[in-house]
């Protein structure tokens, strides 16, 4: 499921391609994917322009210039392709917002989605989640707040949307890992320098995850050499059995809260 570096880079990437642009033409092959019916969401949004992009924790929303914001989450399988028809992946495309003849298909959704709101409405549909890991007005010591007395795993915490907002479970196994704690030790069990190591693991792993384009495996358009570039780069996920790259010990897999996790047994504590 794409986390928050994946959905920051569409969202810097979109937004050099279509800010600005008419929706041309609207096309829903699965009323399912929305929260209103294939017409009204037609409706809504065709002859519009996209006026702003932004990521909230997994989510990604276009603001249009009627008002109306689209929420986009692309849950597990959810992936995005922009191009013109002849450049399309050979794949079901649920979605397809047209910009004359370059295209943005949403494909994948069967567990995603694409929801249309007011600003109002959209701001509370997103009200119960934490902060922003990367905000620069979150600091070391909101989360040191944060954390107090919290008596969950790491894991299940940093996964915790309502802690903080973006982290999955890929990304909570390499901050772990950064920070050098095991993934099963409990927050309220952390000395505060444990702590605000783990706020720069955190800052410092989505901040290079978002660099390097996430692990997407499919480029978002033709020639995209970005999207998916931190698979080259990951520290323990999906690496069980391989040396670690601190310490050479074997990677460990094992279930943490029924999901799956991988640390190193050698140098996280």
């Amino acid at each position: 499921m794409p986390e928050l570096p994946e959905m920051e880079n569409y969202r810097i990437l979109l937004s050099q391609r279509i800010i600005g642009k008419l929706i041309t033409k609207v096309s829903v092959s699965r009323e399912k994917s929305l929260n209103v019916s294939a017409e009204d969401f037609i409706n809504r949004i065709q002859s519009e322009k996209i006026q702003s992009i932004e990521r909230r924790a997994k989510y990604l929303l276009f603001y249009l210039t009627n008002g109306n914001v689209l929420l986009l989450h692309l849950m597990l399988g959810g992936w995005m392709f922009y191009g013109t028809e002849r450049q399309k992946p050979e794949r079901t495309v649920q979605v397809k917002l047209s910009f004359g003849d370059q295209h943005l298909f949403f494909i994948g959704l069967r567990l995603g989605y694409l929801h249309i709101f007011s600003h109002e409405a959209v701001n509370q549909e997103l009200a119960d989640l934490g902060p922003e890991p990367l905000d620069e007005n979150f600091t070391n010591e909101d989360f040191l707040d944060l954390v107090k007395n919290r008596r969950g795993r790491i894991k299940t915490t940093l996964v915790n949307q309502k802690f903080l907002s973006g982290i999955g479970n890929r990304y909570s196994d390499e901050i772990a890992w950064h920070a050098q704690l095991l993934p099963e030790r409990k927050m309220n069990e952390l000395e505060d320098q444990e702590s605000t190591q783990l706020f720069k693991s955190i800052r410092f792993v989505l901040e290079l995850g978002a660099k390097n384009g996430g692990y997407m495996d499919q480029p978002l358009f033709e020639g995209d050499t970005k999207t998916g570039s931190y698979n080259d780069r990951t520290y323990v996920y999906n690496h069980e059995g391989q040396s670690c790259k601190r310490c050479g010990t074997l990677i460990t897999k094992k279930e943490v809260s029924s999901r799956k996790t991988f640390y190193c047994k050698g140098c996280q504590t």
